[in-house]
């Protein structure tokens, strides 16, 4: 099949699919005699994968473990655990971290009258000094 019904089946477009092949993620796969890509549905259930590894914010060098993972039958789950784990980590700070800016945007926005005056705490704020999180 070619790459545009291979993007269409997998959900991945063809921009994406020839990218994930020039960094090393997807093998490049065999062409036809007159040059185009010839895909099969292994190819499809790759990106398949790929695109739900990416769906869920895996980084691509993270994509490229979980699929050598995936591909290889004799693997254990210890290492896809670990993974996901760690990704989950990551995930979990990244919200605490949008928490707490949401909470500070959250009083400036409070703290500010939004009249016609040139005063304005937020901007203010943004002036100020960085604080520094406790150590």
């Amino acid at each position: 099949m070619n790459i545009s019904t291979v993007a269409e089946r997998s959900g991945v477009s063809a921009k994406m699919i020839r990218h994930y092949e020039s960094i090393g993620l997807l093998t490049a796969t065999d062409r036809r005699d007159n040059g185009y890509r010839d895909y099969g549905e292994n190819d499809v259930a790759m990106l398949q994968f790929v695109r739900r590894t990416r769906d869920l914010g895996f980084s691509l060098e993270e994509v490229g473990a979980l699929l050598a993972l995936w591909r290889d039958r004799r693997r254990s789950s210890r290492e896809v655990r670990r993974l996901a784990e760690r990704h989950l980590g990551d995930i979990e700070t990244r919200i605490a971290e949008m928490r707490a800016v949401s909470r500070t945007l959250r009083k400036l926005v409070h703290a500010c009258k939004g009249d016609d005056r040139p005063d304005c705490p937020i901007l203010d704020d943004l002036a100020a000094a960085p604080r520094r999180p406790p150590s």
